[in-house]
C-alpha cells in the first residue's frame, strides 16, 4: 500500500494553519509555524494560489484562504447538511404558499436542484431533484450569483444563453439586476427561462452568514406575481420567513 504523500500533507498543513487564524500570515511566519523551508514553502503557497485556494495580499504579500477552498468546503454543506436540516421548512413552504418549492446549491457553473416539493394540489408535475438550472435565468440562480455563492465571471464567460425574450442575455443587466438583489434580500425571474412560468427565491446562510444556498418558489405567472409582474408579497413573506428559519437552523446568526 502506498504511504502519504508529503507535499499534499505540507499543503494541508498550510491550509489548516491559515484557516486557524484570524488575520492573513506572510511567508516566513509560515514556515516558521510548521517548520519548513523557506522554498519550500513559497512553492507550495504558488500551487495553492494557482487553483485559488489561497490569496495573497498585493500590498502586503501576505497570504489567506481563498474563496475557491471556501466554495469547496461550503458544497459538503450543501449536498449534505443543508437538505437534511432543510426539508421540514421546505414542506412547510409548500403548505403555506400552495406552490412548489425548490432548494438550490452551485455545481459546475449551473444550479443543481437538491430538494423539490410539489405544489400541493392534483395537478401533474415532474421531480426537478438532480436537474440543472442555468444560473442567469432561474431565480435560484440569481441569488447564488447575487451573493456571491456562484462565480459571476465565469457565468459570463461560460454565454449568457436567451431561453426567451426576457432572459438576462448581457452582462450588465444582469449585473444591475443582481445588486437589486442584494439590495432587497430576494430574487425573482419572470417568463426568462419557459414563457408562462416565474420563481422567486432567497437565499439561505450557514455559519459566519455565508451564503450556501437558495430556496425558491416557483410556478404559472399568474400564480406567482401580482399584475404588475411582481412577486406576491404574501408569497415573498413565508418564503423570506423559511429561508430564515433554515439559516438559523445552519447556524446563521445574520440573514
Amino acid at each position: 500500500m502506498a504511504g502519504p504523500v508529503q507535499s499534499i500533507e505540507r499543503a494541508a498543513a498550510i491550509l489548516r494553519l491559515l484557516a486557524a487564524g484570524p488575520q492573513r500570515l506572510g511567508l516566513g511566519e509560515v514556515a516558521a509555524s510548521l517548520g519548513l523551508a523557506k522554498g519550500t514553502t513559497h512553492g507550495i503557497l504558488r500551487t495553492l494560489q494557482l487553483v485559488d485556494f489561497v490569496e495573497q495580499d498585493a500590498a502586503t504579500g501576505k497570504y489567506q484562504l481563498g474563496a475557491a477552498l471556501l466554495h469547496l468546503g461550503t458544497s459538503y454543506l450543501d449536498v449534505n447538511e443543508l437538505r437534511s436540516r432543510s426539508i421540514n421548512w421546505a414542506d412547510a413552504l409548500a403548505a403555506r404558499s400552495g406552490e412548489a418549492v425548490r432548494l438550490g446549491t452551485p455545481l459546475e457553473g449551473r444550479v443543481l436542484v437538491i430538494h423539490h416539493v410539489f405544489r400541493p394540489d392534483d395537478t401533474l408535475q415532474t421531480l426537478d431533484v438532480g436537474a440543472l438550472l442555468p444560473l442567469h435565468a432561474s431565480s435560484l440562480g440569481k441569488v447564488l450569483l447575487a451573493f456571491g455563492t456562484a462565480n459571476l465571471d465565469a457565468a459570463v464567460d461560460a454565454g449568457l444563453d436567451a431561453y426567451t425574450r426576457h432572459t438576462l442575455a448581457h452582462a450588465d443587466e444582469l449585473t444591475h439586476a443582481l445588486a437589486e438583489i442584494r439590495e432587497n434580500g430576494w430574487g425573482s425571474e419572470v417568463q426568462e427561462m419557459s414563457m408562462g412560468e416565474a420563481g422567486v427565491a432567497a437565499p439561505i446562510r450557514g455559519h459566519g452568514g455565508l451564503v450556501v444556498g437558495a430556496i425558491g418558489l416557483s410556478g404559472p405567472v399568474e400564480r406567482i406575481c401580482d399584475v404588475r409582474g411582481r412577486p406576491e408579497l404574501k408569497l415573498l413573506t413565508v418564503l423570506r420567513e423559511a429561508a430564515r428559519a433554515i439559516s438559523r437552523n445552519l447556524g446563521a446568526a445574520r440573514w
